[in-house]
């Protein structure tokens, strides 16, 4: 969702830098720098949800179940893993 978002804000300050300032001007409005400042947050939010997507997707966890036969109960172990290649 933040990387669509992240795109979505580059394309609106591409828009709002280039295009805007030759059809519409406003006192005290700067248009280019706007439409530079949404670019750069655009991308700073691209490059964050990249960063949090590839690191989600090096998790690993693995449960395993056996009998133990002294006492004949389940045992269940759970193991994490972060370091996955």
């Amino acid at each position: 969702m933040s990387i669509g978002f992240g795109i979505f804000l580059m394309a609106v300050g591409a828009i709002v830098a280039w295009a805007v300032p030759a059809l519409w001007q406003v006192d005290g409005a700067n248009w280019t720098l706007i439409g530079y400042i949404l670019l750069a947050a655009g991308a700073l939010v691209t490059l964050i949800g990249i960063i949090m997507a590839a690191r989600s997707g090096r998790t690993s966890q693995v449960t395993r179940s056996a009998v133990d036969p002294d006492t004949g109960t389940r045992v269940e172990r759970t193991e994490r893993r972060d370091d996955v290649v």
